[in-house]
């Protein structure tokens, strides 16, 4: 190709060649044996030339090259790179993998649970931990260059994201921020955010994926494209709409035809079998399809714990075996060196010999209430090909570097906590993101399982999606408000949380609104014109009319509000055997009084009690129907016409009896004739002064003798709904504006009130509370403050403690807990006592927890497991009594163990609680929840 370059064009590009070859970007490229992609590139160049990067690429397009790049600078020119993420476990992995390139001497670890080579130039943390340094001036920030915020999208986590928000703001200006982000719909705007709070940002975007996915359905023993290419555009495959209009047309009513009765859910499977080959394949099922297909490995993600266990049982029993004998043997090896420190005993609780089966046969669950170090070796093997099918719940979406060739999609509706929900398209993308692994797939498949009822449509719809807008969910915490207070001030304070990314969305959302309210005030002002009168002010003529006519129709209300109140005092004086006249409604005429209805405000039914606007009477109508009426068949008051008595042999549900009772009534009744109601009474409006003044002022007035007055009148009525939307919207930019600031000064007041801030200072109490992070940092300052915990042993401490961190999963879990007797049961209620005080605190403050500020009420459900596992007791007795999987007690006791060790920092001197907090810290770390896999 150079042969036919002129001797200037091979000059220019041997300049070209010699100008790259002097980059740091040359010998990063030399360290891979792959070409880089053109965004990383772009990115690359962008940090070397000193600007900030925003990269947002998809899952397993290789945007941590990025961050890679980012600890090469920082090598080269003598700088600290801190790379953070999300979760300990992508800490840990990115710890290994970057402990790899560049030797253990120069890299670190920072977690929760571990602290390796702390001084290393390059140190891999929880993003929490680098919020924690920022907030305490640690020394380590000295020289730092770069920060690596990867999965940085995660700062829209209703709990979490917060901290990736305060450490972007807080940041020294000389670091150079390096972002990854999964794609987003909205990069440009996060990318213009970045940009205002640190500086020259470029925002790369990349779309491509570097593995193709292809969309399927997997229906019976046959997998459908969910797409088909027509003439140049993408169509939903006619086939799978063809099965969705062939299995709506057969959906048989499965009863049995000779009884009548429902059939057990394993016939109407048979059935719907036989009568189609369209069906939604077991477990075992699938994975052998994908199998025979040479589709493995596989990722299916079940959104449930229990399920994606049930999973890999129903595939032991299926006989399902995915390993031949020489990965049997590396599955043992590498299995027995990883829980080498595990006891036996130990190793009986957790299942681990059943687990050690389905990895042998290359078949796994993943999910959070695994042991964590289980959860690693599933990872590690998965990675290595041991294992080839995993079933997990939804977080394995989340960061970790688990890539398939297939990932399977059992149903597209989820368990959100409160409700079944649809998955969001950004929720698929996510989850289907993790098919096609680079460098060793060409294609990468993306199967949902076909189900009862399936809509093709939307499901491509759900395909072809790309929204995933990042959404802020900052708000400002009581620790948050001191640490902020504390080294800047209050009106420093107030100014840097508006440039938070929250309140920069606010704002771009004003100025919508705000381009709406010019164009409704040019057009008030036409309406001005057009409703302009020769012989007066017609805005005040106008206005005359509409108090009139908003008088009028609020005296209408109150007739009716009275009316209905006359009529529920009347149906509350019937009694069975009244006769009485329904004067409206589907059954207006003779009725006969069953029951009159239970009192007014409810009735039991079958949920409960539902509420009612009065008694509801059950009647016989003259035309033998019973039914329930409600106060709306009753305008009026209503009163008996005759009595008459009910055999007590009636039954409402025999046509015989009613047939009977109800001629029984026409002939007793039959005379009385119908609309004899009480005399229409004066309308209140006539008497009303105020109605009187308004009329006499309105014929007053220059403008009502204008031949114009209407039409003045409907530009007028105009004017004045167009005023009245305005108004609407002028409120809603009031709201919107200053929404951060508004809630910090909420929050700076209570603080104030409590005696943690006075004017620009922190007190002392204030600096205790700055040291205590996470949901309930107030609730624990207060119970230092009063000397709750002080003469508690460690374990009555670690009992106490365990309710700042735990939560139930679900309120179902959230029954009446066990307590420890003693003086920790005592400490207990008196932090519930303390919360409730809080609580009150906060409603008079305004400070709303629906709005992510506040203290949740203390979840004293894990004390009790807490309290035994402090004392020594086996983690069978502990994991039995509580009910609870192995993973989740090791997280909340590594959450415990995080707590108490701020306890520990913040406790006043002099006292216990400092002393016992570290030992209660001992006590709970040991055994399985002091295993790791890390270093």
């Amino acid at each position: 190709m150079t042969e036919d370059m002129s001797p200037a064009e091979r000059y220019a590009a041997a300049r070209v060649r010699a100008a790259e070859q002097a980059t740091a970007l040359a010998p990063f490229r030399e360290m891979y044996d792959f070409e880089l992609d053109p965004f990383q590139i772009e990115a690359c160049r962008a940090l070397e030339a000193g600007k900030g990067v925003l990269v947002a690429a998809p899952t397993g397009s290789g945007k941590t090259i990025v961050g890679e790049f980012a600890v090469h600078l920082a090598l080269a020119r003598g700088r600290k790179c801190f790379y953070t993420t999300p979760i300990k476990a992508l800490s840990n992995q990115k710890y290994n993998d970057l402990v790899k390139r560049h030797g253990a001497q120069r890299v670190g670890l920072l977690t929760g649970d571990n602290s390796i080579n702390s001084d290393a130039p390059v140190i891999v943390m929880t993003t929490e931990v680098l919020r924690n340094m920022l907030y305490a001036g640690s020394q380590a920030l000295a020289g730092l260059g770069y920060v690596v915020m990867d999965e940085v999208h995660y700062l829209s986590d209703r709990f979490r994201g917060a901290v990736w928000e305060e450490v972007i703001i807080h940041l020294p200006e000389s670091v150079t921020l390096v972002s990854l982000s999964a794609t987003v719909s909205n990069a440009e705007e996060f990318g213009d955010w970045l940009d205002t709070v640190r500086g020259d940002t470029e925002v790369i975007v990349s779309e491509h994926r570097p593995v193709p996915l292809w969309q399927h359905v997997l229906a019976g023993r046959r997998m459908y494209d969910l797409f088909e290419e027509k003439n140049g555009r993408r169509e939903v495959n006619p086939d799978l709409l063809r099965m969705a209009q062939l299995e709506n047309s057969r959906l048989p009513a499965f009863r049995d035809r000779r009884r009548g009765k429902p059939v057990r859910e394993a016939d109407r499977e048979r059935e719907r079998r036989q009568r189609s080959r369209i069906w939604t394949p077991s477990r075992p099922e699938v994975i052998d399809q994908l199998d025979s297909q040479g589709l493995l490995p596989a990722i299916t993600f079940i959104f449930s714990r229990a399920g994606c266990e049930a999973a890999v049982q129903q595939c032991l029993y299926a006989g399902l075996r995915l390993n031949d004998a020489g990965e049997r043997a590396r599955v043992r090896e590498l299995v027995e060196e990883r829980t080498a420190s595990i006891p036996d005993e130990d190793l009986h609780v957790l299942g681990y010999f059943e687990w050690l089966e389905g990895l042998e046969r290359g078949i796994a669950a993943h999910h959070a209430g695994m042991l964590p170090t289980f959860k690693e070796v599933v990872e590690e093997l998965f990675v290595r090909g041991l294992v080839k099918a995993v079933f997990a719940t939804e977080t394995l979406a989340l960061g970790i570097n688990m890539p398939a060739r297939s990932v399977v999609l059992e149903k597209l509706v989820k368990w959100n906590g409160e409700q079944h929900v649809d998955i969001t398209p950004g929720e698929y993308t996510q989850l289907t993101g993790r098919a096609g692994r680079r460098g060793i797939d060409i294609e990468g498949h993306a199967v949902v399982l076909w189900q009862r009822g399936m809509d093709p449509g939307a499901l491509a719809g759900l395909a072809g999606t790309r929204t995933y807008p990042l959404r802020s969910s900052f708000r400002p915490s009581y620790n948050m408000a001191v640490n902020l207070v504390s080294q800047f001030g209050r009106h420093r304070s107030r100014e840097l949380l508006e440039t938070s990314f929250a309140q920069f969305q606010a704002d771009r959302a004003v100025v919508g609104i705000s381009r709406r309210v010019q164009r409704n005030e040019e057009g008030l002002e036409g309406y001005r014109e057009a409703m302009t009168c020769h012989l007066g002010d017609f805005e005040e003529y106008a206005r005359l009319r509409r108090e009139l006519k908003d008088r009028e129709t609020e005296l209408a209300r109150q007739g009716a509000l009275q009316r209905r109140a006359a009529a529920a005092d009347s149906l509350e004086k019937l009694r069975p055997g009244d006769v009485i006249h329904v004067p409206t409604g589907k059954f207006a005429g003779l009725a006969l009084v069953l029951d009159p209805g239970v009192p007014a405000g409810r009735s039991h039914g079958h949920r409960g009690w539902d509420h009612h606007d009065g008694p509801r009477p059950l009647v016989l109508t003259a035309a033998r129907q019973v039914k329930r009426l409600a106060s709306m068949d009753f305008p009026v008051p209503v009163e008996p016409l005759e009595r008459m008595r009910i055999p007590k042999s009636f039954n409402p549900r025999s046509p015989q009896s009613r047939r009977d009772l109800a001629s029984a009534l026409r002939t007793k009744a039959g005379h009385h004739e119908p609309g004899h109601t009480r005399r229409r009474q004066r309308s209140e409006a006539a008497d009303d002064t105020e109605i009187a003044r308004l009329r006499k002022a309105i014929r007053a007035h220059p403008c009502h003798g204008c031949d114009e007055r209407e039409a003045h009148a409907r530009w007028a009525e105009r004017y004045h709904r167009l005023k009245r939307d305005t108004r609407q919207l002028e409120r809603r930019i009031e709201g919107r504006t200053n929404t951060i600031a508004r809630t910090f000064d909420r929050v700076y007041a209570l603080l104030s009130d409590l005696g943690y801030l006075r004017g620009d200072e922190v007190t002392d109490d204030g600096r205790r509370l700055a040291r205590l992070y996470g949901e309930l940092d107030l609730l624990a300052s207060e119970c230092l403050r009063e000397g709750v915990w002080e003469g508690l042993s460690p374990t009555e401490l670690a009992a106490c403690a365990s309710a700042l961190v735990y939560e139930a999963r679900s309120s179902d879990d959230a029954l009446q807990p066990v307590l420890p007797g003693g003086k920790a049961k005592e400490a207990l209620g008196e932090m519930v006592r303390i919360w409730g005080r809080l609580d009150a605190l906060e409603e008079e403050h305004r400070i709303n927890q629906s709005e992510g500020v506040g203290q949740r009420e203390p979840d004293l459900g894990f004390a009790w497991a807490a309290y035994r596992w402090a004392e020594g007791d086996s983690l069978d007795s502990v994991l039995r009594e509580a009910e609870m999987p192995a993973g989740d007690f090791v997280r909340w006791c590594k959450q415990l163990v995080d707590v108490l060790g701020q306890i520990a920092a913040a406790a006043p001197e002099g006292g216990t609680v400092a002393r016992n907090a570290r030992k209660a810290s001992e006590k709970v770390l040991r055994g399985v929840v002091a295993y790791t896999s890390v270093g």
